[in-house]
């Protein structure tokens, strides 16, 4: 069975990922199980920069076909910020972190509230051409955080064909439509294509 880093040292990623890969019939090794230690600079301007330098660098130092994923969220009405700086938006986190994106938002009416998360997954393999996928999810941000599970910015991101925020949903409804599901599964596609023409 061959091998295919996953990118990441979060493991509730990882099984998300595993779930999806359960009939690739791959071994599926975390940064962790292979005793990495090295962080990649995520210094890139777009998802697909910051997937492809994590996806190229850690497939250099493993020697393995790699995934690396980089998400985040895009309002419209602010011209799609926080986009790649999601997690380190307003130099906070947590609540602080939502308070500081309704704050910007102050004024802006719901139906000019439009938002959606976005995952780029970047698949290199030695010797041959990094692919992108990606998968989006598309809501609106909402008034005021509602719910208390999901994480980031899943209390504010409302679903209006739900009538709920992502943090009022039940886990597996929550990874079963998310941005990282959807991508997660057109990468599938491309897995087994490489299966197929023996790269893999």
């Amino acid at each position: 069975m061959s091998d295919l880093l996953i990118a990441t040292r979060n493991p509730g990623k990882l099984r998300e990922f595993a779930q999806i890969f359960a009939d690739l019939g791959m071994n599926l090794r975390s940064l962790d199980d292979l005793g990495i230690s090295a962080e990649i600079e995520e210094t890139g301007t777009t998802f697909a920069a910051n997937a492809q330098l994590k996806a190229e660098g850690y497939m250099h130092l493993s020697g393995l076909p790699a995934l690396a994923d980089d998400s985040g969220l895009e309002v419209a009405a602010l011209d799609g910020a926080p986009g790649v700086y999601s997690a380190r938006y307003g130099g906070v986190t947590g609540a602080a972190q939502l308070a500081y994106l309704l704050q910007q938002l102050e004024g802006v009416p719901v139906e000019a509230r439009q938002a959606r998360f976005v995952c780029v997954i970047a698949l290199a393999r030695p010797g041959g051409a990094t692919e992108f996928v990606e998968g989006t999810l598309s809501g609106e941000i909402a008034p005021a955080p509602r719910g208390t599970g999901g994480f980031g910015y899943d209390p504010v991101f409302y679903l209006p064909e739900a009538g709920k925020t992502l943090a009022e949903l039940p886990p597996e409804h929550n990874n079963a439509i998310s941005h990282r599901a959807a991508a997660a599964r057109a990468a599938l596609a491309v897995l087994q294509r490489w299966h197929t023409e023996g790269h893999l």
